[in-house]
């Protein structure tokens, strides 16, 4: 479009001074005398451009012209470019169309800033995902953000968690919230407010109808209360269990989300999270709530939805041990004869 092609032009002598009308042509795939259009284009709109011919000529702006299109400061751009590495834009389509953002925001930086702002997105990388989480689904936003950004209702078939079943929904989409490299699509559902995990979600299918969202309600205040509703949601299985110090790290790591507090040590000494801490190039944890564990056990407090979940402890084999309450203990002792009798058992 013609339009970006005098916007490009605009920013490439605005970073580079006089540039030659062939190289303009070739970065912009026109030819040369298009270049010389766009640059009477831009002349009669009031930029100060002009050409100057010869073996050393070009086109350039008049000294200390300048277009702030963008007014941003040191710190506003180096966010911008830390912005970059979220990962979000990937999964929105938008990957490239943040390249070429980011291009422009810097072609028209003041010159003192670019090469902070440029440094920032070559040594801060954002990582959204957490260790040992294993791949995660695809999900696919293409409908749920075209309902999102045309205020229309959506009727979605989702599969609630612990569910093989489909159940369909016709809900008010708020918005879409991306926590932890997992997607979620904030709606109402008959003027309640919900959370629908986006790879959860088999089909989405944009209706006719306009959205209707409670006056007032916006997106962040929505998300704060549903988040504040999970985050504070009571775990009705308390288990109390020991875990050899050794492997404490890796608890702390693997169990965080059901640890209801910091490990202590068998005599009673909390730790903290900031007592967990990497050393070493491989990145290994080292805990130090345990050092003083005389007997090298540590305890952990943990919380679970229900009382099978608690067999994400066999994992840790004989070096963790549930002791309360009892029937966690029970369904840990069961899961582990199951196991005993599979693997005792002659292959055919």
């Amino acid at each position: 479009m013609k339009a970006d092609r005098l916007l490009s032009i605009l920013l490439l002598l605005q970073t580079r001074g006089r540039v030659p009308a062939s190289e303009l042509a070739a970065r912009l795939e026109v030819s040369t005398r298009t270049v010389y259009r766009d640059v009477e284009a831009l002349s009669a709109s009031g930029v100060p451009v002009y050409a100057e011919r010869g073996r050393h000529g070009g086109i350039a702006l008049l000294p200390g012209f300048r277009t702030d299109v963008t007014g941003l400061t040191g710190d506003e751009a180096r966010a911008l470019f830390i912005l970059a590495a979220q990962g979000a834009h990937q999964a929105l389509g938008l990957d490239e169309a943040l390249g070429s953002a980011l291009r422009k925001v810097m072609a028209a930086l003041p010159a003192p800033h670019r090469p902070a702002a440029e440094l920032t997105g070559r040594r801060i990388l954002v990582d959204p995902d957490r260790w040992l989480g294993g791949p995660r689904p695809a999900a696919d936003l293409d409908e749920l953000q075209t309902a999102v950004f045309t205020d229309q209702r959506l009727r979605i078939r989702y599969r609630h968690g612990g569910e093989t079943r489909l159940r369909t929904y016709t809900v008010d989409p708020y918005g879409l919230v991306a926590k932890a490299g997992t997607w979620y699509l904030v709606a109402d559902r008959r003027g309640r407010p919900q959370l629908f995990r986006a790879d959860r979600v088999a089909s989405a299918t944009v209706t006719d109808a306009p959205v209707r969202r409670r006056p007032g309600a916006e997106l962040a205040e929505v998300w704060a209360q549903l988040r504040r509703q999970v985050e504070e949601r009571p775990a009705p299985v308390r288990v109390t269990a020991r875990i050899r110090r050794e492997r404490l790290d890796l608890a702390v790591r693997i169990l965080g989300s059901a640890l209801t507090g910091p490990p202590r040590t068998a005599d009673g000494e909390h730790g903290t999270p900031g007592e967990y801490r990497t050393d070493g190039e491989d990145g290994e944890y080292r805990a130090d709530v345990a050092d003083g564990a005389g007997d090298g056990w540590a305890i952990l407090e943990l919380g679970y939805p229900v009382l099978p979940a608690v067999r994400q402890l066999l994992q840790f084999g004989d070096s963790l041990e549930v002791l309360d309450p009892p029937e966690a203990r029970r369904v840990l002792a069961d899961a582990a004869a199951a196991l005993g009798d599979l693997y005792a058992a002659d292959r055919p």
